[in-house]
């Protein structure tokens, strides 16, 4: 199978994108400078327009083929993220229980942390207990950003604060 790979200019820096002939692979911010390395397949263009739309606020989800390698209990973590709406947060508590399992909380964290579809999965979209910024492989000030974002573009004014 062929992997595709391309780049995207976001306001919160370089994304890496990654697909097969089928699938979006992987969606990664990278704090490497920004490089001109194209690719036109179809897949990746799609995921740019999208990616487009989210950063003007006018893309509240995403409609494109996914598939991340991950184990069963990782993809169902996944799958439970894609579902969380736009310019909403959920804990990593109450995320455990939509899982299914209470005592499961730092698998599922660790689950979230091992998401490679980034915004598109929305793995920003989950914060502690207490609403603090938890846990972000892209770091916390991008998370931030993210969640400032989507509830400007969500409600069009500013609603959370941390």
């Amino acid at each position: 199978m062929n992997l595709y790979t391309s780049y995207y200019k976001s306001p919160i820096g370089s994304v890496k994108l990654e697909c097969d002939d089928v699938y979006l692979k992987s969606v990664v911010i990278e704090d490497d400078s920004f490089l001109q390395q194209e690719c036109e397949h179809p897949i990746l263009m799609e995921a740019k327009n999208q990616l487009d739309e989210y950063f003007t606020g006018s893309r509240k989800t995403f409609d494109l083929p996914l598939d991340q390698a991950g184990t069963n209990f990782q993809k169902k973590v996944w799958d439970l993220l894609y579902q969380l709406p736009y310019g909403k947060t959920i804990s990593y508590t109450d995320l455990t229980k939509r899982y299914g399992d209470g005592k499961a909380i730092r698998a599922v964290a660790a689950a979230n942390g091992r998401n490679k579809i980034w915004i598109i999965i929305p793995c920003h979209r989950v914060i502690g207990s207490n609403r603090s910024l938890t846990g972000y492989a892209g770091g916390l000030w991008r998370k931030k950003w993210l969640l400032e974002h989507e509830a400007k573009h969500f409600s069009g004014v500013m609603q959370f604060q941390f």
